[in-house]
């Protein structure tokens, strides 16, 4: 699979962020020439690509996803596209709903028609597991129905039905695929493990929201090896990949593994400040990967602890330091 990627020029939206810089890392460890469309800020600062060693072979470009020029010209030139850039927090899309649309659909309009202008080659669009809202059926596969439960996730399955549009109407060639939660290094303490680990490395309470919701924890290793296949494998234009670990585990659950792994008894203490609203609060979302696997060879090898692991470390080295925003 990295032999795919040799000496070819990719795009990456979003590549500043939690999972877009860990994609742009091995593209450019597959032999890549990668460029990434990355949110402006006054800081002009490269997000978690800041500090990235990479020879020449990465183009960073500060700008807005909204911009149709400035998407048009970054996906000029280019070989393929992957992208990510979005608004992710779903507390953050129940107060500002129209900046989700702007962003995650009207954004991925943009992307869609500078792709269709310049075809570049295959489009790898990325989705989100929220869409699907709480499961009617584990393990969850690509027919389970969409129930957007936050404005956030109604933006990401507009964007992913535009995404299918295009492919039908223009026969642009297009991969949707749909990562359960993802975790890892880099990620922001918005996210549940972050922010478990966090208060864990200073005490022994770990005040959170609800205990009981089921999430399929993926490490950030596992997404990017589905989404790197999905860019290069032959045959699978039009189609929608779930991608996740396959297992499942409450929140509670969570708790319990980060304290053994640090050798203590975490103690949890429910705020209801932290508690979503009863309708928008997804129960369980745990993935059938069998699809993905047959059809990309995606294989999850990255095991949950290695990743609890891996994710506790970079936090002891780093803190807080983090990207809110996947622009």
């Amino acid at each position: 699979m990295p032999g795919e990627y040799a000496h070819r020029s990719v795009l990456v939206t979003g590549g500043c962020g939690f999972i877009g810089s860990h994609l742009v890392e091995a593209l450019l460890a597959a032999g890549a020439h990668v460029r990434v469309l990355g949110r402006y800020s006054s800081s002009g600062t490269w997000g978690h690509l800041q500090h990235l060693r990479h020879n020449g072979a990465l183009d960073v470009r500060l700008g807005s996803i909204t911009d149709h020029r400035f998407v048009d010209d970054c996906v000029r030139g280019v070989d393929g596209v992957f992208h990510l850039a979005a608004l992710i927090g779903i507390p953050y899309s129940y107060v500002a709903p129209v900046h989700n649309i702007e962003t995650n659909v009207i954004g991925t309009l943009n992307v869609l028609e500078a792709v269709r202008r310049h075809s570049p080659g295959r489009l790898v669009h990325t989705s989100t597991s929220e869409c699907f809202g709480s499961a009617q059926y584990v393990p969850m596969d690509e027919k389970h129905p969409i129930v957007a439960q936050s404005p956030y996730a109604a933006s990401k399955a507009a964007a992913d039905q535009l995404v299918g549009s295009y492919v039908r109407s223009f026969g642009i060639p297009a991969v949707v695929v749909r990562p359960f939660n993802t975790f890892g290094p880099r990620q922001s303490l918005r996210a549940v493990i972050p922010t478990i680990i966090s208060q864990a490395l200073v005490g022994d309470e770990v005040r959170l929201g609800s205990l009981e919701p089921i999430r399929d924890l993926n490490p950030v290793a596992n997404t990017v090896s589905g989404m790197m296949r999905a860019g290069a494998v032959d045959g699978v234009d039009g189609e929608l990949f779930v991608i996740g670990s396959g297992v499942g585990r409450t929140v509670g659950e969570v708790v319990e593994s980060v304290g053994a792994i640090l050798g203590r008894e975490l103690v949890t203490v429910v705020e209801e400040s932290r508690v979503r609203p009863a309708a928008s609060e997804i129960d369980r979302l745990v993935c059938d990967n069998s699809l993905a696997e047959g059809r990309l060879g995606y294989r999850p090898a990255m095991t949950f602890d290695a990743g609890l692991r891996a994710t506790i470390d970079w936090m002891r080295q780093f803190g807080s330091r983090s990207t809110e925003l996947a622009i």
